[in-house]
Formats: C-alpha cells, structure tokens, sequence
C-alpha cells in the first residue's frame, strides 16, 4: 500500500507545467490533491494576451486545456485563485486542510523575470510568504515543498555539483530562488515548520509551453524549420524529462527522510545543446542543424551536472530518462498532440 494513500496535497501552482504532471500521479498513487491556480502565469490568461501567432496560441491554449481536463478528469480539486491574495488563499486552504503543501508558483523564465522583476516578485516571493504564513498556523500541514532551481547556484563551481555549493545567483530569477530558499529554511528555524527544498534543472516534457530548449526545437522540427544552437551559459545542462522530477517528488513527499533537506532532483547526468538537437535530428531526416555562435549571456550561469547522490542514498531515487529516450517520448507526443505523423 502506498504511503502516499489518503494524504491531502495542495499545490499552489498546480497548474502549471510542473504542478499538474505532479498532481496526476499523487493521484494515481491515492492521494487526494487540491491545486490553488490564478491561470495567469504562463497559462490561460497570458497565453491569450501575450503571444501573436495564432497557430502557436491556439496549440498552447489546447496544451492548457488538456492539463485542465486531465485534472478534472482524475477528481483534482481545481480551485482558480490568486495566491498573491493572502486571506482569500488562507480561506482555501483551511477548507482543503493539506498535510503537504507544495509551493510551484512563480515566474519560471530567466529572461522574462529579468525583464519584469516586480512581476516576478509578486507571483514568486509575495505567493510563497502567503503559502508559509499559512502553513505556520495550520494545524494541519506538516510538511512544505517548495520548487527552487538550479539557477540558484549561479556558475557552477566543479562539473558536478552538489547541494553544499554555496548560492551566489545571477539575475532576478535566480535571486528570487535563492532568497526563497532561505525564508522556507527560516521558518523552519522559527517556527519549527518541516520542508523540503528541490532544485531542478532544463526539464521538458508534454504539455510544456515555456519555450524551452527542448520545446523550441521539436516545434521547428515540425515546421521543417533549421534546429539553431545557441550556447548560452556554456551550453551544457542537465537536461530532465518531467517524469523522472515526478518520481522524485513523489518521494519527497512519501519519506520522511526528506524532511528539513534539500535535494537536486535531475537526470543527473549534463549533456550539450548540440546533443540535444542531435537527438532531435535523427528524430526528423533532413532537419537542419546550425550552431550560431553567439557571446554568452552575462546573466547566464555557466551549468553543468547536478550530483542527484544525496536523492539517492536518502530517498531511493532513480532517473531513467536520458534525452535518447526522454526526447522520443516528448516527439511522440508532440506528434500526436498536433496531428502530425511521423
């Protein structure tokens, strides 16, 4: 029997790219999850009102959709709120009453919360003072996930990191993990609530409409448009699919070892941006392939490995998708998805 049967979850966030692939399997796994969502952060709301091309606003739109049919479909509590509204998100939460609550709100772009740091701001750090003050009073929750990055290491120090190196970000959104980690541990030193601290990194996967790397790249190759290389930050990451994170939230939120640690949950294993449109390439004879040589971005930091060591001795985590099979599966769904054939 799952440890995970019967445990209430509520996801702030839980929505987005990370938080409804998550509340799927807790789901599966018999958990009873709730997710608090405003569908503005890169969701319905400024998918509508930010992006031109209507074809590609019509397909994310459909992404969006389908996250929300699928948690609906699966007995998820949806509730559309603003977690930026302190008492009406504390209302909500006393009504779900979650022994687990997961923080997976905020701005998750590097150059979009450069760009627009008090928006950033709003939806990650005021979110997460809410979520925490919250939880503080509960009599109910007992244990607080918050979703940090890797990008709050800044460069890394060695190839492979691990979760002693000390943080010295770069740019907003790195900052903005940073200084969240450092509340989370706070009120843990203060008032004694348990947590967890997970830094993913580069993740991809189905339902996705960030525009990451891995997105970028099968989109054009579905348009028979060239796969352009670009190195920003050296060009090497620790690329992961969304299911191997899943996993290893699922135990974070199961053990009790993971209680007051922090955790790099990745493939664990970095590869270059050329391998990946590699990848991507055979998956599409004929695509082209350029390496555009460009200066690296300043506020870029120089990545690599994620040691997953600790997640593994403590936890039992274990990735299983490296980008020849994790990109695979991505395309398969793509071309599904937008009825392309293979």
């Amino acid at each position: 029997m799952s440890g995970l049967e019967g445990r209430r979850v509520a996801i702030v966030g839980g929505a987005g790219f990370i938080g409804h692939h998550l509340a799927l399997a807790l789901v599966e796994r018999g958990a009873e999850v709730a997710v608090v969502d405003s569908l503005q952060v890169n969701n319905l709301l400024s998918i509508q009102s930010n992006i031109t091309d209507p074809e590609r606003r019509d397909l994310y739109l459909r992404m969006i959709n389908e996250r929300l049919d699928l948690l609906r479909e699966a007995g998820v509590t949806l509730v559309v709120q603003d977690a930026r509204d302190y008492s009406a998100l504390g209302r909500i939460l006393e009504e779900i009453e979650p022994q687990t609550l997961v923080h997976a709100a905020a701005v998750a772009h590097a150059n979009r919360s450069n760009k627009d740091p008090f928006t950033t701001f709003d939806h990650s750090l005021r979110t997460l003072e809410n979520a925490l003050d919250f939880s503080r009073h509960s009599s109910t929750v007992e244990h607080f996930v918050y979703f940090s990055s890797s990008m709050a290491y800044g460069d890394f120090l060695t190839p492979e990191v691990e979760e002693t190196q000390p943080l010295e970000p770069m740019g907003i959104y790195g900052a903005l993990k940073a200084a969240g980690e450092r509340i989370v541990i706070a009120y843990q030193q203060v008032f004694g609530l348990p947590y967890t601290i997970v830094r993913p990194s580069a993740l991809y996967g189905p339902r996705c409409v960030s525009g990451r790397v891995g997105q970028v790249f099968i989109e054009n190759a579905l348009l028979d448009r060239p796969l352009v290389v670009r190195n920003d930050g050296g060009g090497i990451l620790d690329f992961t699919y969304v299911d191997d994170l899943v996993a290893g939230l699922l135990l974070v939120v199961e053990r009790p070892e993971a209680r007051d640690e922090v955790f790099n949950l990745t493939h664990g294993a970095s590869r270059s941006i050329e391998d990946l449109a590699a990848v991507v390439g055979d998956l599409f004879p004929g695509v082209e392939i350029i390496d555009e040589s460009i200066l690296g971005d300043p506020l870029m930091p120089r990545r690599g490995t994620l040691s997953v060591d600790k997640a593994r001795r403590l936890l039992g985590y274990e990735p299983e998708f490296p980008i020849e099979r994790g990109i695979p599966e991505y395309v398969a769904w793509y071309r599904e998805f937008a009825g392309v054939p293979a």
